[in-house]
Order: C-alpha cells, then sequence, then structure tokens
C-alpha cells in the first residue's frame, strides 16, 4: 500500500487523477495511481513497484488517441514524459534523435528550424513521437515510418532496452511492431532530408489549410478508423466509390460512414463531425459512453449498407 512510510520515489505516485485533463477526447474517469516518467529508469521503477503492488498498468504518452471509461483505471497508469531532441549532421542527411514524450509538433518546428524536410505532414496533429510510432501516425499520404531510422524500446517483462531498426519495427498501415509485443517506445533516431525552410514552410501552410477544413474544433482523438484497402472491398462497393475518393489505393472510412446519412448524428455530449464523419467530438462534456455508442452505431450501419468491416485506430481504456 502507498502511503505513510513510502520511499521517495513511490511517494511521486499520485492517486485518483482524472484522466480526462490528460487526454484529447477530454473524456475519462481516475486512475487509480498515476506517475509521470521523465526517463527509462524511472519507468522501469514504477513497473517494478507496480509488481510489488499487483497493479495492472497502462502506459502512455500524449493520450491523443485514448478514450478512458467514465469508471477511470483501477490501477497504475504511467505518463511518459521524456522530451528531448536533438540532432547530428552527416554528409547528405541529418539524423533526430527524440525522446519518446516530445510533443510531434515540436519535432515538426524543430526540424524545419534546422533546414529538414520530411515531417511537414505532420504539422497540427497533436501528441508525442511515441505515440506517433507506436501507430504508425500519418497524414497526405506520408507516415513517420518513412523516417524513422531505429526505436529503442524496453520491454515490460525482462525490462531490458532493445533497439530496433526501422525493418524490425514491421511498420504497417496505422500499426507496428510495439503493438503487438506491447514494449515500450523510450527514444526514437530520425532520419530526415536537407530541406528549403521556404519551401518547407509552403508545405506547412497547404498541410494545416487542408487540416483545418477537416479537422473539428472541439476535442477529438482525430480519426477513429482506419481507412479501407480499395482492392480489399467487394465489387459491389467498388463501383459506387468515386476516383476522387480513390487516393493511395486506399478508401476514407468517413466517406462510407457519410453514406450512412450519420454526419452529425449525436448522443449525449458526443457528435459524429459534420465537417469529416470520420470524427467523433466531444461537444458538450460527452462521456465514453456516447462515444462508445456512436463508434457501435457507425460501425453496424457500415456494415449493413455495404457489407465493409470497420477497424478502429483508437485505444481503449477500462
Amino acid at each position: 500500500m502507498i502511503g505513510v512510510g513510502a520511499c521517495p520515489f513511490v511517494m511521486k505516485f499520485q492517486k485518483n487523477i482524472l484522466l480526462k485533463n490528460h487526454t484529447s477526447f477530454k473524456i475519462g474517469g481516475p486512475a487509480k495511481y498515476f506517475f509521470e516518467a521523465e526517463n527509462g529508469k524511472e519507468i522501469v521503477k514504477a513497473l517494478v513497484e507496480a509488481k510489488r503492488l499487483k497493479s495492472p498498468v497502462f502506459i502512455f504518452s500524449g493520450g491523443s488517441k485514448l478514450l478512458v471509461s467514465d469508471e477511470g483505471f483501477n490501477g497504475l497508469v504511467i505518463k511518459i514524459q521524456n522530451s528531448k531532441i536533438k540532432n547530428q549532421n552527416d554528409n547528405s542527411k541529418s539524423k533526430i534523435y527524440c525522446e519518446a514524450g516530445a510533443a510531434l509538433s515540436r519535432l515538426v518546428s524543430v526540424s524545419i528550424k534546422k533546414g529538414l524536410t520530411g515531417l511537414e505532414w505532420a504539422v497540427g496533429i497533436p501528441g508525442t513521437v511515441g505515440g506517433a510510432v507506436h501507430g504508425n501516425a500519418g497524414a497526405f499520404g506520408s507516415s513517420i515510418s518513412k523516417s524513422v531510422k531505429s526505436v529503442s524500446a524496453l520491454n515490460r517483462k525482462t525490462l531490458k532496452t532493445k533497439k530496433y531498426s526501422n525493418k524490425e519495427c514491421f511498420f504497417g498501415y496505422r500499426d507496428s511492431i510495439f503493438k503487438k509485443n506491447k514494449d515500450i517506445i523510450l527514444s526514437v533516431e530520425l532520419r530526415l532530408g536537407k530541406g528549403n525552410r521556404e519551401k518547407s514552410s509552403e508545405i506547412l501552410k497547404e498541410c494545416l489549410k487542408r487540416r483545418k477544413e477537416r479537422i473539428p474544433q472541439y476535442p477529438s482523438v482525430g480519426s477513429i478508423f482506419k481507412n479501407l484497402k480499395f482492392n480489399s472491398l467487394n465489387k459491389k462497393v467498388k463501383k459506387i466509390i468515386p476516383e476522387d475518393k480513390i487516393k493511395g489505393g486506399m478508401v476514407p472510412a468517413g466517406y462510407l460512414i457519410e453514406k450512412c446519412g450519420l454526419k452529425g448524428k449525436k448522443i449525449g455530449g458526443a457528435k459524429i463531425s459534420e465537417q469529416q464523419a470520420n470524427i467523433i467530438v466531444n461537444f458538450k462534456k460527452a462521456k465514453a459512453k456516447d462515444v462508445s455508442l456512436l463508434i457501435d452505431l457507425a460501425r453496424k450501419q457500415v456494415k449493413k449498407k455495404f457489407g465493409v468491416g470497420l477497424e478502429e485506430e483508437i485505444i481503449y481504456l477500462k
């Protein structure tokens, strides 16, 4: 039990911290224990203490793809706060070392200031570098996997660190090995190209403009469902998809949700956005249950109308 007489490290554990204050959705109940880890050693210590307490553990960094239950989490939540960014130049490319807790938006800013290119697509995307690598975040036809050279991650069971090459990360569409093996991303080494600040600034402006057009101002986690591979769809559905909706061989899940007439659909304080049907917003003190019901509705309606199964991008914490 954490209390009087506990060691100084354990005293850094907080109790009953509302997780809604640590997520992009602004939804979620309290964590029984909450700990902000500033480095790998602190993560290890927290895991050891959780084992002693026989407490379940959940680890995250930015909370930009997280839906926390209204009841919260009856265990230890570790928030990764390490955020150093530094770069090392070589003859043709530049390497950037970045800790997992660094904001993705800050990484984009640093890369542009250093005259580097390759991350412009990520401007305006919330969350952290660790989260982006974990889910292979992407936009406008690009993704973080194209820039990752290596990833250092901690094994939860052995508490040992392993360095993964890009190939060993097994990146896929919104996917990586870290979703499967549950290793904790500590830092990432990125390799970017030499760029032109003026050209990069123009790309940034265009990306921000496009994001503003499709991303609502209410709290959200961005896309709820993964987009669909056009070639995986049945013939009937393929015939009704306009050519301009097929980009990079993918069809937006939001297009199918919209065709089900669900834009603007509300349940409680949650709503399927009128701007982009693959986004659910917290427009009025929404509960996790409200969001879950909308997700379930969208999935069922798309399945009924098109015979297509939607797969979620978001992470649930119950």
